[in-house]
């Protein structure tokens, strides 16, 4: 018998099995007693389930589902749109080409949100006040989008995402009540102020979407656009009341926090992380100096030419990501102007002054467009990029200067 690649004995192998089934049992019974009772026979009940962040990178957003309660039709499942499958033909070349297909299922309320517990994630449960008439809608909505010819979706990030599709199967439930109400609220925060709060504690994970996305997430944006963060969807949901037949009603009925993860909930607002980048980038940029000063010049112009060659290649890859695929979000996008592709001619001695010309030149007019007002979020990039580009374009222009003067 084997146990995650291990070979057990068998009475350890059941020892095991008994200790895994008692915790599951346990965290059920827990989440059984802080979950909102189960409605009687003939009623009915539609909640929002709003997980917290978890500890892996993709994680950092949280996650929601929809979850029903309805005894005499034995539905008791989240309605949950955040799945997509290892093997679906091209997997790769579809998350690289920005054309992930997603899909929605329901899932048995007892498993997913044992899951969630398990992995230290909190779970918030919303009782939605629906009429009879909106929560058919609702279910009937919810049983069609998991039905399999329907089931499927071209997955993006901000725009079309497992919480994007909970906000508009609410919105067309309550015919139109949310897009009505947050359509033209003005945002809290930007697209990319979201993404930095949510992504800051992970160092490269952080770079490197700010490396990737462009003007876009910077795009004056709604509160409407704002859901794509599950978080947002829930705290929006509290503001909306209506006319019920008791007068003026909100639409939550409930808001219970069922579980508190043990992983620290997002910032209301992003911290600037700025000082990090600069002190790494001012640190590899004085690595190149004294290397270029003190020790033998094949070896500080070599490092020169390697980080010219990653810069540059980074540069490709990053204008492929902008014109070849279907990530909107990336284009358009200063950053090409400091990961440089031209910067590879310094690989060809003869257009090395050139080259460090145009590497030097990228620089200052990233800076000059991110200081724009109302322009692309550069300063993290700059921070980190500027010192090593100026550094290197200097060593660069100083061997193209000498090899003219040999």
């Amino acid at each position: 018998m084997y146990w995650n690649g291990r070979r057990l004995r068998p009475d350890r192998a059941i020892t095991a099995l008994l200790a895994w089934l008692a915790g599951t049992m346990l965290a059920v019974t827990a989440l059984a007693q802080s979950s909102p009772p189960a409605p009687p026979e003939g009623e009915y009940q539609a909640l929002l389930v709003t997980y917290g962040p978890g500890e892996v990178y993709w994680e950092r957003f949280g996650h929601n589902a929809i979850w029903l309660r309805e005894p005499a039709r034995n539905l008791d499942h989240a309605f949950n749109f955040g799945f997509f499958d290892f093997d679906q033909p091209n997997f790769l070349r579809r998350f690289v080409q920005g054309r992930m297909l997603y899909f929605a299922a329901a899932v048995p309320t007892e498993r997913e949100l044992g899951w969630y517990r398990e992995a230290g994630r909190s779970v918030r449960v919303q009782a939605l006040n629906l009429g009879p008439l909106e929560y058919a809608h609702l279910r009937d909505l919810l049983l069609e989008q998991v039905e399999p010819e329907n089931r499927d979706y071209l997955y993006d990030y901000y725009f079309d995402n497992c919480s994007t599709r909970v906000r508009d199967v609410l919105d067309q439930a309550l015919d139109g009540l949310l897009a009505e109400q947050f359509r033209t609220q003005a945002e809290v925060l930007t697209l990319r102020e979201h993404t930095r709060r949510a992504t800051e504690r992970d160092y490269w994970y952080y770079l490197g979407l700010e490396i990737g996305l462009g003007e876009p997430v910077d795009a004056h944006a709604t509160r409407w656009d704002e859901m794509f963060l599950p978080g947002v969807l829930a705290e929006s949901i509290e503001e909306i009341t209506r006319m019920g037949p008791n007068g003026l009603e909100p639409l939550v009925a409930e808001d219970n926090v069922v579980f508190e993860g043990t992983v620290a909930p997002l910032p209301s607002t992003p911290t600037p992380v700025w000082p990090r980048y600069l002190a790494a980038g001012l640190g590899l940029a004085a690595l190149l100096i004294l290397l270029a000063r003190f020790a033998p010049a094949i070896l500080g112009n070599g490092l020169a030419l390697g980080w010219v060659l990653i810069s540059g290649t980074a540069g490709i890859g990053l204008l492929a990501l902008m014109l070849g695929t279907d990530h909107a979000a990336t284009r358009p996008n200063i950053n090409p102007l400091l990961l440089n592709p031209v910067a590879l001619l310094a690989l060809v001695p003869a257009w090395r002054v050139f080259a460090a010309m145009v590497m030097a030149l990228g620089v200052v007019a990233a800076a000059l467009m991110a200081a724009w007002p109302g322009g692309q979020y550069l300063v993290d990039v700059l921070a980190f990029l500027a010192p090593l580009q100026l550094v290197a374009a200097g060593m660069v222009w100083r061997m193209g200067v000498r090899r003219s003067a040999d």
